[in-house]
């Protein structure tokens, strides 16, 4: 229990942290609570002159001046709490900024392995949701302090008037803290639930638009549909148990109340018939005992949001401070041009959690100007053994050399910067025509935009798009068709103007009048740079300087095609299967 304790100041003084930057505005913001505190307890003391001095004395002067009193205060707790609720709205909006500025540049900087154990759809939950709940923390937190500041002044008014009655009003309120913390215990633990659950929404929402075609495809709408009715029913039910669990303590704090106004309303007024007591005075006290306990049950409220906020920084810092995630890191020496050498040492690499290793022992030089090609069954490692150039992964025993140096040592902007990777999934932005050309390189002049699109055999199909090199090509550029798309990603790997090309099965999911265009365009983007390629299709890497034979993650042989039709039975049987099918 202590463990839980400790956790969640943690939790509080970590999220906390946050609006140090904003601590003027938070002193400000006290300052205003100060005056709502006095006004409060000001309104509850004017009840007593108001009947004793007016409706029972019947004083002139006091009927000018208590009304005029009674409107200065209620103005000065108005303006109070417009300045309290305003900044810490501010505050809290910019925290809420910082935090998905953190938690999305943390993210976007780990490494691919992450990415393939982890649903993206949860990533999103935590930026968007869980973030949201972290920015309530401070201004819950200060509503706290308010209402017991509030109450402070209550209390000293309480007491004042009488301290007897004080004695039967407090007598119920240490019943009252166990229902404050009893709840605030369940609903930490709905919040997790609650957090996790929406996760999962997310995650299926991602995956069912992101595999609309397939849904389609399958006339699958109706098991999805199941799918979704079934993780959205789970939420449902897990939110209605956290709001039974919220709305039940309101009632719990005002039967609490109840039972000590009637006790208050017991003593006091036989006090009263007695004589004791004139009536303003009871109605006065009376008054603040009210307003004493609307602040107490606004106390609970507020720690239930403070413990549901905290559900939401366990799950988001628990990316932001995980020792275990940790950022790409490169090394501290800019990789310049022009590219010499590339050389693979003993290289294997295994996926977290994968049985065998996908690449084993892996020897390879490729010097500058090579055109080099990888070919091999489904498996083999070619992707794999391509994506540790640009350390996508890095590899798990040997080493890797660019230019001599090993790759750990470059800088990771420097060594990607000079890096073009063409992939057969082709991947463009929601914008337009020309910011995906010029991705990663703003302010790029229209006339080398359109250079490398002429080079790409892209410009004819641009000009004849409705806005030109301004139309925006919707989502994954679902607007354009397969060899459209292929087309810009070359353009923009032109762009790039890379010492070393990296084109992974960059036209096997084309037809073959786009591949022919495409595959024009891939040579113009090959001219005089370092090409690794990798092709289930042999008739685009006949011409290759070296065809690297890869199975289970190894090299069985390399050589040109004539010397693998004669010494590679692996190679001659790829060649077998797809040429001899041919005729």
């Amino acid at each position: 229990m202590k463990f839980l304790e400790n956790h969640t100041v943690n939790m509080l003084r970590r999220s906390l942290s946050y609006f140090l930057p904003y601590k003027l505005l938070i002193v400000a913001s006290f300052a205003a609570l100060g005056v709502v505190a006095l006004s409060t307890a000001g309104a509850a003391y004017l009840v007593q002159p108001a009947l004793d001095e007016i409706f029972i004395k019947k004083d002139a002067t006091s009927l000018v001046i208590v009304p005029f009193l009674l409107v200065a205060v209620f103005l000065a707790k108005g303006l109070g709490l417009f300045v309290q609720k305003f900044l810490m709205s501010y505050c809290g909006t910019k925290v809420l900024e910082q935090l998905r500025y953190e938690l999305f540049a943390k993210i976007i900087c780990l490494p691919m392995d992450f990415f393939g154990e982890t649903r993206v759809g949860m990533l999103m939950s935590r930026i968007i949701s869980d973030v949201n709940l972290i920015s309530a923390s401070l201004p819950e937190l200060i509503r706290l302090i308010q209402h017991s500041l509030t109450m402070v002044g209550l209390i000293g008014l309480v007491l004042y008037r009488d301290m007897q009655l004080a004695f039967w009003a407090c007598l119920v309120f240490p019943l009252a803290v166990y229902p404050v913390i009893y709840f605030g215990r369940k609903l930490r633990k709905i919040g997790r639930k609650y957090q996790s659950e929406l996760a999962d929404i997310s995650s299926h929402l991602q995956e069912s638009f992101n595999g609309l075609r397939v849904v389609k495809a399958f006339a699958s709408e109706e098991y999805e549909k199941n799918k979704f009715r079934h993780v959205s029913n789970n939420l449902a039910r897990i939110g209605i148990k956290g709001k039974m669990y919220n709305q039940l303590s309101s009632p719990i704090m005002e039967l609490i109340g109840a039972v000590g106004a009637g006790l208050v309303i017991w003593y006091g007024g036989s006090q009263v018939i007695a004589g004791n007591r004139t009536p303003g005075e009871f109605f006065s006290f009376m008054t603040a005992l009210i307003m004493l306990y609307d602040p107490f049950k606004s106390i609970s409220q507020a720690n239930n949001t403070i413990q549901q906020a905290m559900a939401g920084a366990e799950r988001v810092f628990e990316i932001l401070d995980s020792a275990e995630l940790v950022e790409e890191t490169g090394g501290t020496i800019e990789y310049t041009p022009p590219f010499t050498v590339l050389s693979f040492e003993r290289v294997s690499f295994s996926y977290p959690g994968a049985p065998e290793p996908a690449l084993k022992g892996i020897d390879l030089t490729i010097n500058a100007g090579e055109r080099i090609a990888l070919v091999g069954q489904s498996g083999a490692g070619k992707t794999t053994f391509a994506h540790l150039v640009p350390r996508f992964h890095d590899c798990t025993e040997g080493v890797i050399r660019l230019n001599g140096r090993p790759l750990r040592d470059y800088t990771l902007a420097s060594l990607r910067t000079n890096i073009g990777i063409v992939s057969q999934d082709p991947f463009l932005f929601n914008l337009s025509v020309r910011d995906n050309i010029a991705y990663g390189q703003p302010g790029t002049d229209q006339i080398l935009v359109e250079q490398a699109a002429k080079a790409a055999y892209a410009h004819d199909f641009i000009m004849e798009l409705p806005q030109g090199y301004d139309t925006v090509v919707g989502e994954k550029g679902v607007k354009l068709s397969g060899g459209q798309k292929q087309r810009l990603t070359i353009a923009r790997a032109i762009m790039k103007n890379p010492t070393l090309l990296i084109l992974d099965e960059a036209t096997s999911a084309l037809d073959t009048e786009s591949e022919r265009i495409v595959q024009q365009a891939l040579d113009n983007l090959m001219k005089g740079r370092t090409s690794i390629v990798i092709a289930h299709r042999l008739s685009t890497v006949l011409s290759a300087d070296r065809i690297i034979v890869m199975r289970n993650g190894e090299i069985v042989s390399q050589g040109t095609n004539e010397q693998l039709l004669q010494t590679c039975p692996l190679y001659t049987k790829l060649y077998t299967l797809q040429f001899e099918g041919q005729k």
